[in-house]
Formats: C-alpha cells, sequence, structure tokens
C-alpha cells in the first residue's frame, strides 16, 4: 500500500503526485464492509485472561471486540495478554485488562479513513459497527491488502468501459466553447453518502474518455473537498464541476463556519474535526493536502462566520496526444 496519501512526514514531489496508483483509488472506492472480516471472535467482560489466551491460541488472532449484552464495550488485544502475563495474572477477568471505548470504523466508510486511523493510531485491529452502534465485523491491514489485491484481480479482468470509451475527451465535438457541469448538494454530517460525489464525478470522467489517471487524481481531489463539507461546514454545501476539452475545474464552497487561518488549515495533519468525528475515523487533517497534490492548480478563501470556498483545475492534455496505457488494472 502506498502510503504517502496519509503520511505527513513524507515529501510529495511533482513525480509522485502524477502517479496515483489504482491501489489508492481504490482505497476511496471499496467501503470498510467490503473487506472485513464478518466472522468475529469476541470475548465477554467477565471471561478469564487464561481463555482468551486459549482462544487466541487456537483461532490465530491477535485481537479480539469484548461484548456485554450485545453491546461493543472493549477489546482485547495480545499486548494486553502481555501484560497480564507479566503479572502472572491469568486468572482476571478481561474487563480488568482490555481497551474500554475502542476507536470504531463503519462499515460504509471508505477503505482509505480506515487506513489513515491505522497510519495515526498504531492499531492493528479495529471494530466495525453499523449505524445503529451494532458490531459487524473487524478489520486488519491484511484485511484491507486481501480487498485490494481481490478488487485489483476483477479490474484486470473488465476492461468492457475502456474498451468503448472514446478516445479522448470531448475530441469529436466541434464547438468554440464546450463544456460539461456537473453540480452536487452535499449535506452536513452525511458520512453515509460521503464520497458518492467524488465517485460520479469520476465515472462521467471515463466515459467520456479522461484517461484512468486523471479521473483518479480528480475522483481523490473531490473525495476529500466532499468529506470537508460533510465533516466541517454548519450546513453542508455544494460541488460544481466544469468538464471542458482542456481542463476540469471544481467549485466546492459552503457558506459556514468558515476557516480562521487558512494558511494553518493547510498544514498536514492539522484538523478541526471534533472529538466524535475523530472517534468516527475522520478529520484525519490530511485533505486540503491530498487535495493539493492530486490538483495542479489550487485556491482557498474563507472568512469566519461566513464560508469557504475552494476553486481547482486539472489541465488535461491537447486531443491525439493522450496515450494509451498498456495496463487495464491501472497499477
Amino acid at each position: 500500500m502506498n502510503e504517502s496519501l496519509l503520511s505527513a512526514s513524507r515529501v510529495i514531489t511533482d513525480k509522485v503526485a502524477e502517479n496515483i496508483s489504482r491501489v489508492e483509488e481504490l482505497a476511496y472506492e471499496i467501503r470498510v464492509r467490503e473487506v472485513m472480516t464478518s466472522q468475529v471472535i469476541t470475548m465477554q467482560p467477565d471471561d478469564t485472561m487464561q481463555t482468551v489466551l486459549e482462544t487466541f491460541r487456537q483461532a490465530r488472532i491477535s485481537g479480539a471486540p469484548v461484548l456485554e449484552d450485545g453491546n461493543l464495550i472493549g477489546l482485547v488485544s495480545i499486548e494486553d495478554l502481555i501484560r497480564c502475563l507479566l503479572k502472572q495474572d491469568l486468572a482476571a477477568p478481561v474487563r480488568q485488562y482490555m481497551t474500554l471505548n475502542p476507536v470504531v470504523v463503519k462499515g460504509d466508510d471508505s477503505v482509505i479513513e480506515a487506513l489513515k486511523v491505522f497510519v495515526s493510531k498504531k492499531f492493528g485491529r479495529l471494530p466495525v459497527v453499523d449505524n445503529t452502534g451494532h458490531l459487524i465485523g473487524i478489520l486488519t491491514k491484511g484485511d484491507i491488502t486481501r480487498g485490494l489485491l481481490r478488487a485489483l484481480e476483477r479490474d484486470y479482468q473488465s476492461e468492457e468501459v475502456r474498451r468503448y470509451r472514446a478516445s479522448h475527451l470531448f475530441e469529436d465535438i466541434e464547438s468554440e466553447r464546450t463544456s460539461l457541469i456537473l453540480r452536487y448538494n452535499i449535506k452536513q454530517g452525511d458520512f453515509e453518502h460521503g464520497g458518492e460525489a467524488s465517485a460520479k464525478i469520476k465515472r462521467a470522467l471515463l466515459r467520456l474518455g479522461a484517461s484512468p489517471q486523471i479521473a483518479r487524481r480528480c475522483g481523490i481531489a473531490v473525495y476529500e473537498a466532499e468529506m470537508n463539507l460533510i465533516i466541517h461546514t454548519t450546513e453542508g454545501g455544494v460541488i460544481r464541476a466544469e468538464i471542458e476539452p482542456h481542463q476540469i475545474s471544481i467549485d466546492v464552497y459552503d457558506y459556514g463556519p468558515g476557516i480562521r487561518d487558512v494558511e494553518l488549515a493547510m498544514q498536514p495533519g492539522y484538523s478541526t474535526a471534533s472529538e466524535k468525528v475523530r472517534e468516527m475515523g475522520f478529520g484525519a487533517g490530511m485533505g486540503l493536502v491530498n487535495i493539493k497534490r492530486c490538483v495542479d492548480w489550487m485556491k482557498l478563501e474563507s472568512e469566519w462566520g461566513k464560508g469557504t470556498r475552494l476553486r481547482m483545475k486539472i489541465y488535461l492534455p491537447p486531443p491525439h496526444t493522450h496515450k494509451k496505457e498498456e495496463n487495464p488494472s491501472g497499477q
């Protein structure tokens, strides 16, 4: 997995920015529920740590959610077991060593959000819950890797879209100015539908004949802007994408609350997301950094108490210079 998208310490060069892999793109597309382990071994808070030891050894796992009356209350890991062994305290109940109120991800979250949590929190596993908070699975980095490999295999076997798409964006249309405008209203706090606008824009670009690389860059930039509207605004906002033969222009705006310090907001890792949003796995402070990496031009304007406007451009190559990619999986 290319973690350049997630690491605040890594320098993003122009070469890296121009070479977004299909794996990175899939991390934005695939939902956690598609790659998680749904058959979860769980523990009870009154189970002994001896039971945990035997369960981990037999099932060959290194962590398990702890349920009480069907509700997720904690997580017990191999690290907790080691602490217990050092104290020779295997008769102790799980509740004495487990981690309370564990960080969770939702099944409908995109894999990229789970990866951000793994990188920022250094966890080995994450419980997966539905919209009601009910445990539906568990996620490890190994689950994500296997899920991405399966998706890449499906990509390789399916080339219908690329086979029939146009040779270049708007190449066969003659006009003094030709453009397609796509507009989407984004609701504040609507995590369930987060990423839908970016996926629709990317799909439209592919159907119009844009290269997979252009579609990836645009998809990631719009996704991050879309999630910022969902996380940070008071009433949501609007995403407007204008597709022309020579460029893609994206305008994202809202009416509050605005950004107090735009320069500070551009720093990797800086975030004003609430604790509740962070517990959901969002608000890692890498959104604007990722956007800047993916676009050719970007301007962020904001006035505290009034709103924010983010404008982006991705420039398209002239007709007949669009090279055909030999690898249909886009790796």
